[in-house]
């Protein structure tokens, strides 16, 4: 956590188009990651499953020869390096597998290098354009707060950033920052339908109700046909807008915080003073009246 003497933070939120290439792909972050750290950013978030292009707009088991393990991932190695050059905190989005097993999963790097852990995407969607639960096991690490060099991070993927639930428990994790990659954009379905301000009105009420920043991630560009809708913004601990970039601007959208300040305020407002934890047991059912079994 940080203290008084040492409260400000200055996040970067990286947005930009992503190929078939991992090599270009990585190699665009990585100069990404150099500029925002030139501009004074000292935690730098990446979208989502950034080595590639959105695979999950279809089932294909071909898809699964892109995931790599956790343990000597090269990406990872690589970013971490690159933290410790550039005294940055990256949170690293890769497709992990696991023995048999395949996960949407995040490493967190801080700013010495060193890899603090893992955590693996809760919430899978499946629908069209999104057909995740095809490719990825619901995440077994539960919800995660790093207490890095710039701050308690606490860091959803994608569509973990739709649930409350998911802020709240970092947030009673001691989460002064939440971090969002993401990879989202038309509907393949219904050409019509554009989320982008409810995917954006989603985390900035969690920053509201937790008296919390927050910032999310997004790619742009157009892959087979699914337009990536970018919107990569920073929130502060009121909910406005003080970072953000458009639809199809690549670059990094950044924003300093002072998280002794956000602390300060979400005391003063009480939320988490008048939480009544006794009376939340109908959160640990699926349907309001049977308890989810283990």
């Amino acid at each position: 956590m940080t203290t008084a003497a040492n409260s400000t933070t200055t996040v970067a939120v990286i947005q930009c188009p992503l190929g078939d290439d991992r090599e270009t792909n990585v190699a665009r972050v990585v100069e990404h990651v150099r500029a925002a750290a030139a501009r004074g950013a000292n935690v730098i978030l990446p979208p989502e499953l950034f080595e590639g292009p959105y695979f999950c707009r279809v089932e294909d088991e071909r898809e699964l020869l892109r995931a790599m393990p956790f343990e000597a991932n090269p990406t990872v190695a690589r970013f971490a390096e690159l933290a410790r050059e550039l005294g940055v905190v990256i949170p690293v989005s890769f497709f992990e597998r696991a023995g048999q097993a395949y996960y949407n999963s995040l490493a967190m790097v801080d700013a010495d290098g060193s890899v603090m852990g893992l955590y693996r995407k809760s919430h899978i969607p499946d629908g069209p354009g999104y057909e995740e639960k095809f490719y990825f096991r619901p995440g077994d690490t539960g919800f995660k707060v790093w207490n890095t060099r710039h701050g308690s991070l606490g860091v959803g993927i994608c569509w973990d950033q739709w649930y409350p639930e998911c802020a709240r428990a970092m947030m009673l994790l001691g989460a002064e920052l939440l971090l969002y990659p993401t990879a989202i954009g038309s509907e393949p379905h219904d050409p019509t339908l554009d989320t982008r301000d409810p995917w954006q009105r989603a985390m900035v009420g969690h920053a509201v109700s937790n008296v919390v920043p927050v910032c999310g991630a997004n790619r742009i560009g157009t892959e087979d046909g699914q337009v990536f809708y970018g919107s990569s913004f920073c929130a502060d601990h009121r909910g406005d807008m003080v970072a953000e970039l458009s639809r199809t601007e690549e670059g990094a959208a950044v924003a300093t915080f002072d998280l002794a300040h956000s602390r300060r305020m979400r005391g003063a407002w009480g939320f988490f003073r008048d939480r009544r934890a006794d009376l939340y047991d109908v959160l640990l059912t699926a349907d309001g009246r049977r308890p989810v079994k283990p």
